[in-house]
Protein backbone atom coordinates (compact mmCIF):
# COMPACT_ATOMS: atom_id res chain seq x y z
CA UNK A 1 0.00 0.00 0.00
CA UNK A 2 2.73 1.83 0.24
CA UNK A 3 3.63 3.18 -2.92
CA UNK A 4 0.20 4.11 -3.48
CA UNK A 5 -0.06 6.22 -0.28
CA UNK A 6 2.83 7.95 -1.85
CA UNK A 7 2.35 8.68 -4.98
CA UNK A 8 -1.02 10.23 -3.22
CA UNK A 9 1.10 12.57 -1.01
CA UNK A 10 2.91 13.74 -4.00
CA UNK A 11 -0.25 14.87 -6.45
CA UNK A 12 -1.59 16.66 -3.19
CA UNK A 13 2.06 18.94 -3.33
CA UNK A 14 2.29 19.20 -6.75
CA UNK A 15 -1.86 20.43 -6.72
CA UNK A 16 -0.51 23.07 -4.04
CA UNK A 17 2.33 24.18 -5.75
CA UNK A 18 0.42 25.04 -9.23
CA UNK A 19 -3.02 26.32 -8.10
CA UNK A 20 -2.15 27.27 -3.96
CA UNK A 21 -2.84 30.32 -3.08
CA UNK A 22 0.27 32.48 -1.89
CA UNK A 23 -1.92 34.59 0.53
CA UNK A 24 -3.19 31.71 2.25
CA UNK A 25 0.37 29.86 2.78
CA UNK A 26 1.45 33.14 4.43
CA UNK A 27 -0.92 33.51 6.69
CA UNK A 28 -0.47 29.93 7.99
CA UNK A 29 3.01 30.57 8.63
CA UNK A 30 4.60 31.86 12.01
CA UNK A 31 1.86 34.61 13.08
CA UNK A 32 4.99 36.48 15.21
CA UNK A 33 6.26 39.96 13.65
CA UNK A 34 8.66 42.12 14.92
CA UNK A 35 8.29 46.23 15.09
CA UNK A 36 10.17 46.83 12.15
CA UNK A 37 7.18 44.57 10.15
CA UNK A 38 4.67 45.95 12.47
CA UNK A 39 5.51 49.78 10.88
CA UNK A 40 5.69 48.37 7.41
CA UNK A 41 2.05 48.25 7.71
CA UNK A 42 -0.06 51.59 6.81
CA UNK A 43 -2.85 51.58 9.51
CA UNK A 44 -0.49 50.87 12.10
CA UNK A 45 2.29 53.13 10.88
CA UNK A 46 -0.30 55.73 10.77
CA UNK A 47 -1.98 55.17 14.29
CA UNK A 48 1.43 54.98 15.94
CA UNK A 49 2.78 58.27 13.88
CA UNK A 50 -0.70 60.22 14.96
CA UNK A 51 -0.35 59.04 18.84
CA UNK A 52 3.00 59.59 19.02
CA UNK A 53 3.16 63.24 17.24
CA UNK A 54 0.28 64.34 19.45
CA UNK A 55 2.04 62.87 22.44
CA UNK A 56 5.44 64.57 21.82
CA UNK A 57 4.00 68.09 21.09
CA UNK A 58 2.56 67.99 24.59
CA UNK A 59 4.68 69.94 27.50
CA UNK A 60 4.46 68.95 31.02
CA UNK A 61 4.73 71.16 33.11
CA UNK A 62 6.10 71.40 37.29
CA UNK A 63 3.53 72.42 40.27
CA UNK A 64 4.27 73.24 43.95
CA UNK A 65 0.77 71.86 45.75
CA UNK A 66 0.42 73.43 49.18
CA UNK A 67 -0.12 71.87 52.34
CA UNK A 68 -3.70 72.01 52.04
CA UNK A 69 -3.82 70.59 48.19
CA UNK A 70 -5.44 73.29 47.45
CA UNK A 71 -3.53 76.12 45.59
CA UNK A 72 -0.80 74.93 42.34
CA UNK A 73 1.79 77.38 41.60
CA UNK A 74 3.95 76.04 38.51
CA UNK A 75 7.77 75.96 39.03
CA UNK A 76 9.15 78.04 35.77
CA UNK A 77 12.47 77.77 36.85
CA UNK A 78 13.16 74.17 37.55
CA UNK A 79 15.96 73.05 35.06
CA UNK A 80 14.08 69.68 34.99
CA UNK A 81 11.22 71.72 32.91
CA UNK A 82 13.40 72.72 30.36
CA UNK A 83 15.44 69.40 30.09
CA UNK A 84 11.61 67.20 29.35
CA UNK A 85 10.40 69.98 26.62
CA UNK A 86 13.11 71.65 25.15
CA UNK A 87 16.48 70.16 25.21
CA UNK A 88 17.31 67.05 27.27
CA UNK A 89 20.44 67.48 26.58
CA UNK A 90 20.68 64.04 24.50
CA UNK A 91 21.38 64.33 20.76
CA UNK A 92 17.63 63.93 20.39
CA UNK A 93 15.61 67.21 20.75
CA UNK A 94 12.56 66.98 23.75
CA UNK A 95 10.45 66.38 21.01
CA UNK A 96 11.85 63.54 19.37
CA UNK A 97 12.89 62.10 22.75
CA UNK A 98 9.02 61.50 23.80
CA UNK A 99 8.07 60.75 20.40
CA UNK A 100 10.70 57.78 20.75
CA UNK A 101 9.89 56.57 24.13
CA UNK A 102 5.81 56.41 22.91
CA UNK A 103 6.92 54.38 19.47
CA UNK A 104 8.88 51.61 22.06
CA UNK A 105 5.87 51.79 24.81
CA UNK A 106 3.36 51.10 22.14
CA UNK A 107 5.44 48.48 19.62
CA UNK A 108 8.02 47.51 22.06
CA UNK A 109 9.33 46.10 25.41
CA UNK A 110 8.58 49.87 26.77
CA UNK A 111 10.00 53.37 26.82
CA UNK A 112 13.15 54.10 28.90
CA UNK A 113 15.00 57.36 29.22
CA UNK A 114 18.52 57.51 31.61
CA UNK A 115 18.14 60.42 34.31
CA UNK A 116 21.79 61.71 34.44
CA UNK A 117 22.57 63.06 37.74
CA UNK A 118 25.50 64.77 39.69
CA UNK A 119 24.42 64.93 42.87
CA UNK A 120 20.66 65.84 43.32
CA UNK A 121 20.64 67.52 40.09
CA UNK A 122 19.74 66.28 37.07
CA UNK A 123 21.99 67.50 34.06
CA UNK A 124 20.16 65.60 31.34
CA UNK A 125 17.84 63.00 29.75
CA UNK A 126 18.86 60.32 27.74
CA UNK A 127 16.91 57.69 25.28
CA UNK A 128 17.96 54.51 25.35
CA UNK A 129 16.29 52.04 22.51
CA UNK A 130 14.96 49.00 24.24
CA UNK A 131 17.51 46.48 22.09
CA UNK A 132 20.17 47.57 24.02
CA UNK A 133 18.53 47.28 27.52
CA UNK A 134 18.57 43.66 29.19
CA UNK A 135 17.41 43.38 32.96
CA UNK A 136 18.07 40.86 36.22
CA UNK A 137 15.60 40.16 38.43
CA UNK A 138 14.77 37.96 41.11
CA UNK A 139 12.06 35.06 41.30
CA UNK A 140 10.35 36.51 44.20
CA UNK A 141 6.68 37.70 43.17
CA UNK A 142 6.01 38.97 46.03
CA UNK A 143 9.57 41.14 46.76
CA UNK A 144 9.70 41.50 43.03
CA UNK A 145 12.90 43.31 42.35
CA UNK A 146 15.20 43.47 39.18
CA UNK A 147 17.76 46.14 38.02
CA UNK A 148 18.53 47.16 34.37
CA UNK A 149 22.00 45.90 31.81
CA UNK A 150 23.10 48.58 29.15
CA UNK A 151 26.33 47.50 27.71
CA UNK A 152 26.94 44.74 30.28
CA UNK A 153 26.35 47.59 33.09
CA UNK A 154 24.16 47.73 35.98
CA UNK A 155 21.81 50.35 36.95
CA UNK A 156 19.17 50.85 39.02
CA UNK A 157 15.36 51.19 37.99
CA UNK A 158 15.22 55.45 39.83
CA UNK A 159 17.88 55.63 37.59
CA UNK A 160 15.22 55.65 34.62
CA UNK A 161 11.80 57.27 33.72
CA UNK A 162 10.19 53.93 32.19
CA UNK A 163 7.03 53.93 30.20
CA UNK A 164 5.85 50.53 30.42
CA UNK A 165 2.32 48.96 28.50
CA UNK A 166 0.54 46.64 30.61
CA UNK A 167 3.26 45.40 32.87
CA UNK A 168 3.31 42.50 35.16
CA UNK A 169 6.20 42.33 36.96
CA UNK A 170 7.48 46.42 36.71
CA UNK A 171 10.13 46.34 33.89
CA UNK A 172 8.87 44.47 30.80
CA UNK A 173 5.86 46.12 28.65
CA UNK A 174 3.52 43.78 26.75
CA UNK A 175 3.48 45.84 23.12
CA UNK A 176 0.51 46.06 21.23
CA UNK A 177 1.95 43.79 18.45
CA UNK A 178 3.07 40.98 20.86
CA UNK A 179 -0.55 41.48 22.48
CA UNK A 180 -2.00 41.17 18.83
CA UNK A 181 0.30 39.01 17.39
CA UNK A 182 -2.45 37.52 14.74
CA UNK A 183 -4.15 40.22 13.36
CA UNK A 184 -1.03 42.27 12.85
CA UNK A 185 0.66 39.41 10.64
CA UNK A 186 -2.62 39.07 8.60
CA UNK A 187 -2.07 42.86 7.55
CA UNK A 188 2.02 42.39 7.12
CA UNK A 189 1.13 39.01 4.85
CA UNK A 190 -1.95 40.57 2.93
CA UNK A 191 0.49 43.45 2.34
CA UNK A 192 3.70 41.12 1.22
CA UNK A 193 0.79 39.45 -0.73
CA UNK A 194 -0.26 42.68 -2.68
CA UNK A 195 3.27 43.91 -3.35
CA UNK A 196 4.01 40.38 -4.86
CA UNK A 197 1.00 40.90 -7.48
CA UNK A 198 2.20 44.25 -8.19
CA UNK A 199 5.68 43.40 -8.74
CA UNK A 200 5.06 40.46 -11.13
CA UNK A 201 2.47 42.84 -12.71
CA UNK A 202 -1.03 40.59 -11.37
CA UNK A 203 0.24 37.59 -13.92
CA UNK A 204 -2.12 34.84 -12.78
CA UNK A 205 -1.44 31.66 -12.09
CA UNK A 206 -2.80 28.45 -14.39
CA UNK A 207 -1.99 25.12 -16.06
CA UNK A 208 -0.10 24.33 -18.92
CA UNK A 209 -1.74 21.76 -21.06
CA UNK A 210 0.48 19.58 -23.98
CA UNK A 211 -1.25 17.14 -26.33
CA UNK A 212 2.08 15.48 -26.14
CA UNK A 213 4.31 14.35 -23.84
CA UNK A 214 7.38 17.11 -23.58
CA UNK A 215 10.78 15.86 -23.19
CA UNK A 216 12.76 16.91 -20.51
CA UNK A 217 14.60 19.48 -21.92
CA UNK A 218 11.47 20.98 -22.95
CA UNK A 219 10.13 20.85 -19.83
CA UNK A 220 13.15 22.21 -18.22
CA UNK A 221 12.93 25.32 -20.31
CA UNK A 222 9.63 25.57 -19.83
CA UNK A 223 10.03 25.42 -16.36
CA UNK A 224 12.72 28.23 -16.34
CA UNK A 225 10.77 30.61 -18.88
CA UNK A 226 7.67 30.01 -16.28
CA UNK A 227 9.94 31.26 -13.03
CA UNK A 228 11.19 33.89 -14.87
CA UNK A 229 7.86 35.35 -15.87
CA UNK A 230 6.59 34.93 -12.48
CA UNK A 231 9.51 36.78 -10.46
CA UNK A 232 10.23 40.13 -9.56
CA UNK A 233 12.24 40.50 -12.03
CA UNK A 234 10.84 42.55 -14.72
CA UNK A 235 13.33 41.38 -17.45
CA UNK A 236 11.37 38.99 -18.96
CA UNK A 237 7.64 39.00 -18.55
CA UNK A 238 6.70 36.75 -22.06
CA UNK A 239 6.75 33.05 -22.57
CA UNK A 240 5.89 31.61 -25.98
CA UNK A 241 4.15 28.45 -26.24
CA UNK A 242 5.06 26.36 -29.32
CA UNK A 243 2.77 23.73 -30.93
CA UNK A 244 0.65 21.77 -28.52
CA UNK A 245 0.62 24.06 -25.57
CA UNK A 246 -1.89 25.76 -23.89
CA UNK A 247 -1.91 27.85 -21.16
CA UNK A 248 -5.12 27.73 -18.93
CA UNK A 249 -5.71 30.72 -16.48
CA UNK A 250 -6.62 29.14 -13.00
CA UNK A 251 -9.86 30.67 -11.22
CA UNK A 252 -9.33 33.37 -8.74
CA UNK A 253 -9.27 32.49 -5.26
CA UNK A 254 -11.23 33.80 -2.72
CA UNK A 255 -8.79 35.59 -0.66
CA UNK A 256 -7.91 37.44 -4.11
CA UNK A 257 -11.37 38.60 -4.81
CA UNK A 258 -11.40 39.96 -1.68
CA UNK A 259 -8.13 41.37 -1.01
CA UNK A 260 -9.31 44.89 -1.04
CA UNK A 261 -12.36 44.07 1.25
CA UNK A 262 -9.76 42.17 3.80
CA UNK A 263 -7.50 45.22 3.42
CA UNK A 264 -10.18 47.76 4.72
CA UNK A 265 -11.35 45.63 7.62
CA UNK A 266 -8.11 45.03 8.70
CA UNK A 267 -7.77 48.61 8.61
CA UNK A 268 -10.67 49.29 10.91
CA UNK A 269 -9.58 46.21 13.02
CA UNK A 270 -5.85 47.71 13.53
CA UNK A 271 -7.44 51.32 14.36
CA UNK A 272 -9.89 50.10 17.38
CA UNK A 273 -6.71 47.89 18.70
CA UNK A 274 -5.21 51.26 19.03
CA UNK A 275 -7.76 53.32 20.34
CA UNK A 276 -7.67 55.49 17.14
CA UNK A 277 -11.15 56.46 14.76
CA UNK A 278 -10.86 55.36 11.62
CA UNK A 279 -11.90 58.97 10.03
CA UNK A 280 -8.48 60.09 11.99
CA UNK A 281 -6.16 58.55 9.39
CA UNK A 282 -8.56 58.05 6.34
CA UNK A 283 -8.21 60.13 3.62
CA UNK A 284 -11.93 59.29 2.25
CA UNK A 285 -13.66 60.21 5.32
CA UNK A 286 -13.64 63.50 7.24
CA UNK A 287 -13.23 63.28 10.83
CA UNK A 288 -16.50 64.78 13.35
CA UNK A 289 -15.88 66.50 16.43
CA UNK A 290 -17.06 63.36 18.07
CA UNK A 291 -14.07 61.22 16.95
CA UNK A 292 -11.38 64.37 18.16
CA UNK A 293 -13.04 63.86 21.48
CA UNK A 294 -12.88 60.35 21.68
CA UNK A 295 -9.15 60.14 20.26
CA UNK A 296 -7.90 62.55 22.85
CA UNK A 297 -10.26 61.30 25.75
CA UNK A 298 -9.85 57.24 25.45
CA UNK A 299 -6.20 57.31 23.88
CA UNK A 300 -4.04 60.47 24.55
CA UNK A 301 -5.27 60.88 28.17
CA UNK A 302 -4.80 57.45 29.24
CA UNK A 303 -1.04 57.59 28.34
CA UNK A 304 -0.31 61.26 29.94
CA UNK A 305 -1.34 59.34 32.60
CA UNK A 306 0.90 56.98 32.50
CA UNK A 307 3.91 59.80 31.56
CA UNK A 308 2.75 61.75 34.39
CA UNK A 309 2.78 58.77 37.11
CA UNK A 310 6.37 57.75 35.55
CA UNK A 311 7.83 61.37 36.03
CA UNK A 312 6.15 61.45 39.25
CA UNK A 313 7.54 58.26 40.88
CA UNK A 314 11.58 59.00 39.18
CA UNK A 315 11.93 62.30 38.29
CA UNK A 316 11.11 63.69 41.53
CA UNK A 317 13.56 63.86 44.56
CA UNK A 318 11.92 61.67 47.56
CA UNK A 319 11.77 64.77 49.45
CA UNK A 320 9.95 66.30 46.65
CA UNK A 321 7.01 64.06 46.53
CA UNK A 322 3.59 65.27 47.83
CA UNK A 323 4.93 68.73 47.18
CA UNK A 324 5.65 68.81 43.72
CA UNK A 325 3.66 66.90 41.32
CA UNK A 326 3.83 66.62 37.58
CA UNK A 327 0.90 67.19 34.92
CA UNK A 328 0.52 67.88 31.20
CA UNK A 329 -0.82 70.81 29.61
CA UNK A 330 -3.33 69.70 27.52
CA UNK A 331 -3.81 73.21 26.12
CA UNK A 332 -2.04 72.73 23.30
CA UNK A 333 -4.24 70.50 21.83
CA UNK A 334 -6.41 73.19 21.02
CA UNK A 335 -4.29 75.33 19.23
CA UNK A 336 -4.75 74.06 15.88
CA UNK A 337 -8.77 74.69 16.52
CA UNK A 338 -8.20 78.82 16.89
CA UNK A 339 -11.81 79.71 17.27
CA UNK A 340 -12.45 76.85 20.37
CA UNK A 341 -9.22 77.92 22.13
CA UNK A 342 -10.49 81.97 21.69
CA UNK A 343 -13.97 80.53 23.27
CA UNK A 344 -12.82 78.62 25.93
CA UNK A 345 -10.19 81.75 26.82
CA UNK A 346 -13.67 83.92 27.06
CA UNK A 347 -15.19 81.32 29.39
CA UNK A 348 -12.42 81.29 31.70
CA UNK A 349 -11.80 85.50 31.60
CA UNK A 350 -15.99 85.74 32.09
CA UNK A 351 -15.59 83.25 35.28
CA UNK A 352 -12.91 84.92 36.65
CA UNK A 353 -10.83 81.89 36.93
CA UNK A 354 -8.17 82.79 34.08
CA UNK A 355 -6.92 86.34 33.46
CA UNK A 356 -5.76 88.36 30.55
CA UNK A 357 -1.98 87.68 31.31
CA UNK A 358 -2.55 84.27 32.27
CA UNK A 359 -4.29 84.00 29.09
CA UNK A 360 -1.85 85.80 26.74
CA UNK A 361 1.29 83.76 28.45
CA UNK A 362 -0.37 80.44 27.41
CA UNK A 363 -0.69 82.39 24.09
CA UNK A 364 3.28 83.16 23.88
CA UNK A 365 2.50 86.33 24.02
CA UNK A 366 4.20 89.40 26.14
CA UNK A 367 2.22 90.23 29.25
CA UNK A 368 0.60 93.99 29.84
CA UNK A 369 1.73 93.72 33.31
CA UNK A 370 -1.73 94.10 34.85
CA UNK A 371 -1.78 93.58 38.16
CA UNK A 372 -5.61 93.28 39.35
CA UNK A 373 -8.19 91.13 38.85
CA UNK A 374 -11.05 90.95 36.69
CA UNK A 375 -14.45 90.68 38.28
CA UNK A 376 -18.28 90.95 37.12
CA UNK A 377 -20.38 93.46 39.17
CA UNK A 378 -23.08 91.02 38.64
CA UNK A 379 -21.39 88.82 41.30
CA UNK A 380 -21.50 87.87 44.69
CA UNK A 381 -18.06 87.02 46.47
CA UNK A 382 -18.65 84.63 49.68
CA UNK A 383 -15.59 84.34 52.02
CA UNK A 384 -16.24 80.40 53.55
CA UNK A 385 -13.56 81.68 56.49
CA UNK A 386 -15.36 84.58 57.90
CA UNK A 387 -18.87 83.62 56.35
CA UNK A 388 -19.16 87.15 54.69
CA UNK A 389 -20.80 88.13 51.49
CA UNK A 390 -19.05 91.04 49.46
CA UNK A 391 -21.54 92.35 46.20
CA UNK A 392 -19.02 94.24 44.53
CA UNK A 393 -21.98 96.24 42.32
CA UNK A 394 -23.47 97.79 45.80
CA UNK A 395 -19.71 98.26 47.43
CA UNK A 396 -21.81 96.21 50.10
CA UNK A 397 -20.59 93.64 52.67
CA UNK A 398 -23.13 91.05 54.00
CA UNK A 399 -23.42 87.30 55.62
CA UNK A 400 -25.33 85.35 58.16
CA UNK A 401 -23.21 86.70 60.89
CA UNK A 402 -23.62 90.16 59.69
CA UNK A 403 -27.52 89.84 59.43
CA UNK A 404 -27.70 88.59 62.99
CA UNK A 405 -26.07 91.29 64.09
CA UNK A 406 -27.72 94.11 62.01
CA UNK A 407 -30.75 92.71 63.35
CA UNK A 408 -30.13 92.60 66.95
CA UNK A 409 -28.80 95.87 66.43
CA UNK A 410 -32.16 97.39 64.53
CA UNK A 411 -34.02 95.61 67.87
CA UNK A 412 -31.90 97.23 69.96
CA UNK A 413 -32.38 100.62 68.32
CA UNK A 414 -36.25 100.13 68.34
CA UNK A 415 -36.11 99.33 72.19
CA UNK A 416 -34.41 102.05 72.66
CA UNK A 417 -36.50 104.28 71.01
CA UNK A 418 -39.71 102.86 72.09
CA UNK A 419 -38.39 103.30 75.89
CA UNK A 420 -37.47 106.98 75.35
CA UNK A 421 -40.93 107.76 74.21
CA UNK A 422 -42.54 106.35 77.34
CA UNK A 423 -39.82 108.39 79.31
CA UNK A 424 -41.29 111.39 77.31
CA UNK A 425 -44.77 110.61 78.08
Amino acid sequence: MWPFKRKAEEIRADTAAVSGDALLKALVSDPKINKEQAMQIPAVSACVNLIAGTVAMIPFRLYKVDNDKIKLSEERDDSRVGLLNIDPGDTLDAFQMKRALIEDYLLDEGGYAYIEKRGNKVKSLRYVDTANIGFSYNADPIFKDYKLLVNGKQYYPHEFIKLLRRTRDGHRSISVVEENSEPFSIAYQTMRFQNKMLKTGGAKKGFVKSQKKLSQEALDFLKSAWKRMFSEDDSENVVILNDGLEFQESSATPAEMQLHENISSSTRQICQIFGVPYQLISRDSTPSEEDRIIFLQYCIQPILSEIETALNRDFLLESEKGTLKWAADTSELTKADVLKRYQAYEIASKNGFMQIDEIRFKENMEPLGLDFVKLGLQDVLYYPKEKVTFVPNMNQVGGIEIAKEDRERLLRKEKEEKDENSDTE
